[in-house]
């Protein structure tokens, strides 16, 4: 069956080339899909829809997790909470720990501040365009606890919350009480970039941004285009900018 074409090999990426690291895990990942069709002896239709839950197991999964770690390879996190449940699977992404260190991405532009004040220290892919840019303070919400810290004494008026998870599960709680989001993960299809845009709040996805420390005054230009899916499939780029305006005391 290895010679045989099958109808996921015709599976097109949503976006450009994903990394070298998920690129081979879905390799694998088709690579144990195609051992267990060739032994079903059934259609594709019959595999796809009925059988391949039961017939893809559990171990085949963990067998492509083995491989990948065999590799010397370990998995980049988006959520804080994989690093801390499977620090031997799971990578840091390189940034700060501690809220007010904040982010430190390596591809993120910066620049000295320009007549108005404005320093740049990021872009990100824009989910929704507004009329005008938002301006706040920057608030580093990465955990659990500072969930609950928020959820206790309320999340400050007018705060641009900077995370690094991308699902919105972790910020699920508090999210309508922001008044920007700013996420180092996903795309404006992740569930984050779903949740903001269903509650009105302006959001940047897939930022890269250092040089923000917790407190900051930022400006985050949610006037730039939205990127949309076609973008992604083509390729284009279309980011929208992140400046500080003005320092933490």
């Amino acid at each position: 069956m290895g010679s045989v074409k099958l109808p996921i090999d015709d599976v097109l990426h949503a976006g450009p080339p994903a990394t070298p690291l998920v690129e081979a895990v879905l390799d694998l990942v088709r690579e144990r899909i195609r051992a267990r069709f060739g032994e079903s002896a059934l259609d594709w239709d019959a595999f796809a829809l009925t059988a391949a839950d039961d017939l893809v197991t559990r171990e085949d999964i963990e067998s492509v997790e083995a491989r990948i770690l065999a590799s010397g390879h370990r998995f980049d996190w988006s959520a804080r909470v994989s690093v801390t449940e499977r620090p031997d699977a799971h990578k840091p992404d390189g940034t700060a720990s501690e809220a007010n260190t904040g982010f430190a991405h390596p591809e993120a532009p910066s620049g000295d501040a320009d007549d108005d004040g404005k320093a740049l220290r990021g872009l990100g892919d824009n989910v929704v365009r507004y009329p005008s840019d938002i301006v706040g303070q920057a608030l580093y919400v990465r955990s659990n606890e500072r969930v609950m810290e928020l959820l206790s004494s309320g999340v400050p008026t007018g705060a641009i919350a900077i995370i690094d998870d991308s699902g919105g599960t972790l910020t699920a709680p508090i999210i309508d009480q922001f008044a920007g989001v700013v996420c180092a993960g996903g795309s404006v299809r992740s569930h984050l970039g779903i949740l903001t845009r269903e509650y009105n709040i302006p959001c940047l996805m897939n930022a890269k941004v250092a040089g923000i420390r917790e407190g900051d005054r930022i400006s985050v230009e949610v006037s730039a285009p939205a990127k949309t899916t076609e973008d992604y499939q083509k390729g284009v780029e279309r980011v929208a900018r992140v400046w500080v305006i003005g320092e933490a005391a």
